[in-house]
C-alpha cells in the first residue's frame, strides 16, 4: 500500500473521509503553485468569496509566498475558540472566554456534518504530517488536514518533520488531526456555535476543527500549542511562552513576555545562539523548541535592528499574510524588499512565518540544556517598576501568574493613558490549564536545578510614557548580560518599600542611579503616587482572579 493510500486508509476509518482527494506530502514547491491555482476565499471586505488568495512575488517560487486572510480573521478568532466539556477534562480546563467550553453532544453531531460537507463536495485536501516538538520524547505528532494549500505550506514552515522514524509513530491513535475547513460555515443553532465560524479542540478525541471564515494561518500554530499546553503539564512538564537560547558555555536562558517586552528581540543575542522565540516545553532533559520556524510580526519593522527578518523575507519558502500591495503595482512585479511594512490598512497585525534555518545562529536541534537563567518581561508604560528586580520563589510564582505589561496610550481607541494589562503565565489565551499549574511547575524546576530569575523592565524611566523616556536598550542589555552571567547573583540589594522587590544596588555597564526608579523622576512625590496606583492595579488583579486560592502567596 502507497503512503497516500495508507493515509487514505486512516482518514476513513478515523473520520470517514471517503470521497474526498488527497494531496499527500507535497513539496514546499509544489504547495506553492497549488496555493496560487486553487486556494480561494475572502480577501476583501465587500468582495465575492472566490477571490484568489494566494501569489508570488517577483521572485517567483525562489521567493515568499504572499497570502491574504478573511478580512474579518485577520488574528486568532478568540471569541469563537472552544474546548469539548467532556467529563474527562472538564474539571482541569482553564475555562475562560476566549477558550469557552463546548457540549459534547453538539460536537458529536457537528464533526460527522463537516466530514460529510466535505464528501458530498468531493473536496481536494492537503494534508501533512509534522510534529509539535522537537523533544523526541515528548513530541506530539500532528496532522493537518485541509482545504488550503497555503495552510500546509505554513505548518511545514512551522512545524518540524522527522522527529521519530516512521516506525515509532502511531498517528491514527496517538497522534493529533486539525481538519481546517474554510467552506464549512456553522450555524449557531444548529451548531452549537456563536457564530459562522469556530475553532473547536476535543482533547479526549485528539482532534480540532477550524471552521468557516477562521482562515489566519496562526490558528493552525496557536491551537496546537494549547493542545500541549494541556498535554505536557499532565506529564509533569512545562509548557512555555516564551523566547530561549544558550550561550557559549552552554548556559541556556528563558524569557517570558508579552508583546511589546522584547522577547523575540532580547533572545536574539549575536553571543548566544537562538532555540527559539515563541514555544518551548521545559521537560527533564532541558528546553526544547516546539516548533521549527518563527512567525513574526511585520508592522513597522526596522530592517537595520532586525537583519534576520528583512533578509528573510526574500528567502524561499517562507511566508508573508497581510502586508498590502504597492498601489498601482502588480504582486509578480514586487520585489518583497519593495513592500511598505508601515502599512496597517489590512491589519495592524501583518506576519511572515520563515524556517529557523533563516537564522544564522541556531542551536543544534532547536534545543539546549536546563535554564541557568528565567527572564521574566515588562515594559512598564507607567515609569515605576525598577529596571531589574531579582526575584525569589515567590516573587517569581507571583509575577509569572501575573504577567504584567501596559498598554500604551494611543495604541488603541480609547486608550489615553498607560493601562496595566495582566496575562497569566504571559499566555493566558494558550493556557489550557489554570495558571497555578504552571506555576508550579515553574517554581519545581527551578528548585531542582537551582535556576536563577530576575524580573527585566524594558519600559519607561524618568515618568510615565509622555513624560519619560524608554529605557536604554544599552542598559536593558547590561542588565540582562550580568543576570546571565551570574554577576547579580551576590550583589547588595535593596527592597522596593511599594513593590517590595529587591534591587541590585549595582550592575557593569549601568549608573547606579538608574537601578533605582524613583531616583529617575524630577518629583519624587509624583513617582510615589504613580507606584501606589500601579500596585494597587497588582492587588486588585490578584484578589480578583482569586490567587489566593489557588497557593501563590502575596507579595505585594
Amino acid at each position: 500500500m502507497s503512503p497516500t493510500d495508507a493515509l487514505a486508509d486512516e482518514l476513513r476509518r478515523q473520520f470517514g473521509l471517503t470521497t474526498v482527494t488527497l494531496r499527500a506530502e507535497l513539496s514546499q514547491d509544489e504547495l506553492f503553485d497549488e496555493a496560487i491555482a486553487n486556494d480561494r476565499g475572502f480577501v476583501t471586505p465587500d468582495g465575492p468569496g472566490d477571490e484568489q488568495k494566494a501569489f508570488a512575488t517577483a521572485l517567483g517560487v525562489d521567493g515568499p509566498l504572499v497570502y491574504y486572510t478573511d478580512p474579518t480573521c485577520t488574528g486568532r478568532p478568540t471569541k469563537d475558540t472552544f474546548a469539548v466539556a467532556r467529563d474527562s477534562v472538564k474539571d482541569e480546563v482553564w475555562w475562560k472566554p476566549d477558550f469557552q467550553q463546548f457540549d459534547p453532544e453538539a460536537f458529536d453531531a457537528l464533526l460527522p456534518r463537516v466530514i460529510q460537507h466535505l464528501n458530498d463536495k468531493r473536496a481536494t485536501l492537503y494534508t501533512t504530517d509534522v510534529f509539535c516538538g522537537w523533544d523526541t520524547e515528548f513530541a506530539e505528532p500532528y496532522r493537518f488536514v485541509g482545504e488550503f494549500a497555503t495552510h500546509a505550506y505554513f505548518c511545514n514552515i512551522m512545524f518540524p518533520k522527522g522527529v521519530r522514524e516512521p516506525g515509532d509513530v502511531d498517528r491514527l491513535n496517538d497522534g493529533w488531526t486539525l481538519i481546517n475547513v474554510p467552506s464549512f460555515h456553522c450555524d449557531p443553532e444548529r451548531d452549537g456555535t456563536l457564530s459562522n465560524r469556530a475553532v473547536i479542540v476535543d482533547i479526549e478525541k485528539r482532534v480540532a476543527l477550524v471552521l468557516g471564515r477562521a482562515d489566519y494561518c496562526g490558528v493552525n500554530k496557536k491551537t496546537m500549542f494549547t493542545i500541549m499546553n494541556f498535554v505536557l503539564p499532565s506529564k509533569g512538564q512545562l509548557s512555555m511562552h516564551c523566547s530561549a537560547n544558550v550561550g557559549a558555555d552552554g548556559d541556556s536562558a528563558i524569557l517570558f513576555g508579552l508583546s511589546g517586552t522584547g522577547k523575540t528581540t532580547l533572545s536574539a543575542d549575536p553571543d548566544r545562539e537562538l532555540i527559539g522565540d515563541d514555544e518551548h516545553v521545559w521537560t527533564d532533559r532541558g528546553i526544547a523548541n516546539f516548533e521549527n520556524g518563527c512567525y513574526a510580526k511585520l508592522i513597522d519593522l526596522d530592517k537595520e535592528a532586525e537583519p534576520v527578518i528583512a533578509a528573510a523575507m526574500s528567502m524561499k519558502g517562507t511566508l508573508i499574510e497581510n502586508v498590502p500591495r504597492l498601489d498601482g503595482k502588480d504582486l509578480g512585479d514586487t520585489d518583497p524588499q519593495e513592500f511598505d511594512l508601515t502599512d496597517d490598512s489590512i491589519t495592524e497585525n501583518t506576519r511572515f512565518a520563515y524556517p529557523l534555518d533563516c537564522n544564522p545562529n541556531v542551536a543544534d536541534g532547536a534545543a539546549g540544556p536546563h535554564p541557568e537563567t528565567i527572564v521574566l518581561l515588562t515594559a512598564d508604560a507607567f515609569g515605576v517598576l525598577p529596571p531589574l528586580s531579582i526575584l525569589t520563589e515567590d516573587d517569581v510564582m507571583y509575577h509569572f501568574v501575573t504577567g504584567f505589561t501596559s498598554k500604551l496610550a494611543g495604541t488603541e481607541v480609547g486608550v489615553t493613558e498607560p493601562e496595566a494589562t495582566f496575562s497569566p503565565c504571559f499566555g493566558a489565551p494558550f493556557m489550557s490549564h489554570k495558571p497555578s499549574v504552571y506555576a508550579r511547575l515553574l517554581a519545581q524546576k527551578m528548585t531542582d536545578h537551582k535556576t536563577r530569575c530576575v524580573l527585566l523592565n524594558t519600559g519607561w524611566s524618568g515618568g510615565p510614557h509622555g513624560v519619560g523616556s524608554r529605557m536604554s536598550i544599552k542598559h536593558t542589555r547590561a542588565l540582562l548580560d550580568a543576570a546571565l552571567a551570574g554577576d547579580l547573583d551576590d550583589v547588595e540589594t535593596e527592597i522596593h518599600p511599594i513593590f517590595n522587590l529587591p534591587m541590585p544596588r549595582s550592575c557593569p555597564g549601568v549608573p547606579s542611579e538608574v537601578l533605582n526608579p524613583r531616583n529617575t523622576w524630577d518629583d519624587p512625590e509624583a513617582y510615589d503616587a504613580a507606584a501606589i496606583r500601579l500596585r494597587d492595579m497588582f492587588r486588585a488583579n490578584y484578589q480578583a482572579k482569586n490567587y489566593a486560592e489557588l497557593g501563590i502567596n502575596d507579595v505585594m
